[in-house]
């Protein structure tokens, strides 16, 4: 079953979200989600299985500025997505991607978009199975000065 966050879950969602950015900060997440709940233009859908355990989530936003490969704006947008290691390959990521397409027409939009680092395969995988063209591939630079 998907359902959407709110204050009840948001503690399972922080506690998944972490799982998927070990390096990010829980109260920070917390913070995040809870700007989410009362957002209209941001999003987050949990997957609870049989026994009622949550196990999965896609974070979704409008992201209005260019979204590369993109030939509308603004456009429903993967911020990320995760499900625990012993529920995959049960189609719940692809139940939630299904929820994340609906949510972006529910909102007039017609295009759905993700990223996902170069290196993570598995995540480029799942993303062209599920129907993403790869737009680009880019490297991003920093410097201090």
């Amino acid at each position: 079953m998907i359902i959407r966050l709110n204050e009840k879950n948001i503690s399972a969602c922080v506690e998944l979200a972490n799982k998927l950015w070990p390096d990010a900060e829980k109260q920070e997440l917390l913070e995040m989600y809870q700007e989410t709940i009362s957002s209209d233009k941001a999003e987050c859908f949990l997957y609870v299985n049989a026994i009622g355990a949550y196990t999965g989530f896609i974070q979704l936003a409008i992201r209005n500025d260019y979204v590369e490969g993109s030939e509308t704006s603004p456009v429903a947008y993967v911020e990320g997505i995760y499900v625990e290691a012993c529920d995959r390959r049960r189609g719940i990521a692809r139940e939630l991607m299904f929820r994340g397409e609906a949510w972006g027409r529910e909102h007039g939009l017609t295009e759905f978009a993700s990223d996902c680092e170069l290196d993570n395969e598995l995540s480029i995988d799942f993303h062209k199975g599920y129907g993403f063209e790869e737009a680009n591939r880019l490297v991003c630079f920093v410097k201090k000065i």
